[in-house]
């Protein structure tokens, strides 16, 4: 399969939501120039504990072979001469998205940015709401280091007001 793959992990509590703070998280990218080939998926974490600074990792596939590729929630399959990528909604966290989108087909040469955010608590015992914005860039066929800078082929943009 001759797709690449970049999760970006957007985290943070109330304390970044309004002023300062919030536009500090507003201003991170969304995508970054490319790593490493190969199976797998590149993921960059922006956390608020760390400032919003890029945290590189790579991800192995949770399921691989030629013609399909599975990791986490993202599904993507080759068919037809196109890519079908799909990425689906953690159930646990809110909102509940009750509409969601069906899965995006792209051509060799394109590239799709889906985003999806969510609420949740931090833990158990009750501490703050912690709120994530994950992007995931999928390109099919492209391998320029730039790719996930510009503009995509495709968007889904799935974000929900997070209260």
């Amino acid at each position: 399969m001759d797709a690449v793959v970049q999760v970006v992990r957007t985290s943070w509590t109330k304390s970044s939501r309004g002023g300062n703070e919030a536009a500090v998280r507003n201003s991170a990218p969304v995508g970054f120039p490319l790593g490493g080939t190969g199976p797998g998926v590149t993921e960059v974490r922006l956390r608020e504990e760390n400032g919003f600074a890029p945290e590189w990792g790579s991800v192995r596939a949770d399921f691989w072979d030629a013609n399909r590729w599975t990791v986490g929630d993202l599904s993507l399959k080759e068919q037809d001469g196109r890519l079908r990528v799909f990425v689906d909604d953690d159930k646990h966290y809110a909102p509940r998205r009750r509409r969601r989108p069906t899965a995006v087909r792209i051509r060799a040469g394109e590239w799709v940015r889906w985003q999806i955010n969510h609420r949740y608590a931090g833990c158990a015992c009750g501490s703050q709401w912690r709120y994530s914005l994950v992007t995931v860039n999928v390109a099919y066929g492209v391998r320029d280091v730039g790719v996930f800078l510009g503009e995509p082929t495709k968007l889904v943009d799935e974000r929900a007001w997070l209260r």
